[in-house]
């Protein structure tokens, strides 16, 4: 998947945060409602904007910057 069609970080929305393309959501909106309980289609239906494949960027951009953390455990 190719992150850069979902995803943007631009300094003038959201102070730089990582959102959704075409919207004001950010990852970590997405995140905190996926943790919160919220199906995929929970928030579909809250917010139709956004899309399954948007939703899952937001969750493979998250992991990706996990990864890169490079805490030892």
């Amino acid at each position: 998947m190719d992150l850069r069609k979902y995803i943007e970080i631009n300094s003038e929305k959201r102070f730089g945060k990582p959102i959704v393309i075409g919207t004001r959501i950010s990852v970590a909106d997405v995140l905190n409602w996926l943790a919160n309980g919220m199906s995929k289609e929970d928030i579909i239906l809250d917010f139709p904007e956004l899309k399954l494949e948007s939703i899952n960027a937001c969750l493979l951009f998250a992991a990706s910057k996990e990864g890169h953390l490079g805490i030892a455990s």
